[in-house]
């Protein structure tokens, strides 16, 4: 057999090494929210998370340019906070202001406390230093982070995107300084896009870090919807103005089209759509602590929850393996933050 598979009940995992228990699937509201979809139509998709069991939401700042803030904080209003985990991340410019943006204090304090009133909440569980800052000493930048803990505003301390050796070094520091360690590590993870394997997750795996994946869809290649040879489908993320920049490279490559086909017959296998199956993929991993969904409709979300509780067989991860060949990029030196946020 290659799988086990359950009615779908939301499971929960410790975020990295910490005492924190996450829903396995979180959801997330990058491009959606407060620009791709209209408000009713996001607070459905919440309300859908919630129904699934799903307790982990992730945003940021940046995303919108802060309406997904507050379009998360009005859909989980009336929710208990205590039986809620809510993410938000700093360090993208949020104006034209040249201390509006990176991983300075005075950006971090700034951005914390409107990241709070936003959402609607007096604390984060978590709050992520969304790349890593090459004009700010990383000093500067964890007291900062430490400042918050222990004001009560922010519980937990992860970044996002950041490669092994940039985690190393923060460990390092907050060590010698008695600084809250951080507890996670935000990258794009999925099937085609691996390259935190080789060198973010054994360190993490060492240190205590646990992955929150996003994409883990490849922001939704990896559903089997765009065909090789046809025009991309009507409302899907590669005809949209505001997000096919972010997959239109990808969805022209017929290879890779004809790859992700040939996965399906798998996905029938074992029962599973072709979503499910790439969610389901990542949480193999046992370093991932949550994989993070998106949705532009309620029954997305609906779909995508049935990875939970799912284990694939090492048979089957093998035949995954050979079908994308070389189209799995695994180079750790393409996971790389802006040289000077400021410029």
């Amino acid at each position: 057999m290659s799988i086990t598979v359950r009615v779908p009940i939301m499971e929960f995992r410790h975020l990295g090494n910490s005492g924190l228990m996450v829903s396995e699937i979180a959801y997330g509201n990058w491009i959606t929210h407060g620009s791709q979809v209209e408000e009713d139509t996001a607070k459905a998709c919440v309300r859908a998370a919630l129904d699934a069991g799903i307790t982990t939401f992730d945003t940021a700042d940046a995303y919108a340019h802060g309406k997904a803030e507050e379009v998360l904080g009005r859909a989980l209003k009336g929710e208990r906070r205590d039986g809620l985990e809510i993410f938000s991340k700093v360090f993208w410019p949020m104006s034209d202001g040249k201390n509006d943006r990176g991983l300075s204090r005075k950006h971090i304090i700034r951005s914390a406390e409107d990241s709070l009133r936003r959402i609607g909440t007096d604390y984060l569980d978590l709050y992520q230093a969304h790349r890593f800052d090459n004009t700010t000493p990383l000093e500067e930048t964890l007291r900062a982070f430490d400042d918050l803990v222990r004001q009560g505003k922010v519980l937990y301390v992860g970044v996002s995107e950041w490669r092994a050796h940039e985690i190393e070094k923060a460990l390092k520091i907050a060590d010698q300084m008695g600084f809250d360690r951080l507890v996670s590590n935000q990258p794009q993870y999925n099937m085609l896009w691996r390259v935190i394997e080789s060198e973010v997750v054994p360190l993490s795996e060492r240190e205590g870090l646990g992955q929150i994946v996003w994409s883990p869809i490849a922001g939704g290649l990896l559903t089997g919807k765009y065909k090789p040879g046809q025009e991309a489908p009507a409302g899907s993320r590669a005809v949209d103005p505001k997000s096919k920049h972010y997959i239109e490279g990808r969805v022209s490559d017929q290879e890779l089209l004809e790859r992700v086909q040939r996965l399906q017959p798998l996905a029938d296998e074992v029962g599973l759509s072709l979503a499910q199956l790439s969610v389901a993929w990542v949480l193999q991993n046992q370093n991932v602590s949550t994989a993070i969904i998106g949705a532009s409709r309620p029954d997305q979300v609906h779909d995508n929850v049935k990875a939970a509780g799912v284990e694939l067989g090492s048979d089957l991860l093998g035949r995954i393996d050979e079908i994308l060949g070389e189209s799995i990029e695994r180079d750790p030196a393409l996971n790389k933050s802006p040289d000077n946020i400021r410029n």
